[in-house]
């Protein structure tokens, strides 16, 4: 018998996270199906993906319990990371657009 003891949460945690999860994948099914077109669709879609993520990282992986240091080391590269990608999105729709006007004379 050990006497180490796990942490423990109530029930109605899991039901929580598990209906925020379900209503969070209806929503994006719904905007999928939805006539919104371009980039408001991406962005809701993208939204609630995000959305989930969070939920599952802060419930799941107790990330909501642990210490804010722990907690930073883990979302401040991620942060970082997203915010590159956009700049690179951003810089790969202007060497687009540069591309097309160049070629096209």
């Amino acid at each position: 018998m050990s006497d180490v003891q796990g942490q423990q949460h109530p029930l109605s945690t899991y039901f929580w996270v598990w209906g925020g999860l379900f209503v969070l994948s209806v929503l994006s099914y719904l905007v999928d199906i939805s006539p919104f077109e371009g980039l408001l669709k991406w962005s809701l879609i993208t939204l609630f993906m995000l959305l989930k993520a969070a939920l599952i990282v802060a419930i799941f992986m107790h990330m909501i319990w642990e210490r804010m240091s722990i907690a930073l080391t883990i979302l401040v590269p991620t942060g970082v990371l997203l915010f590159l990608m956009l700049l690179m999105a951003i810089e790969g729709d202007y060497i687009s657009a540069s591309r097309l006007a160049f070629f096209s004379q």
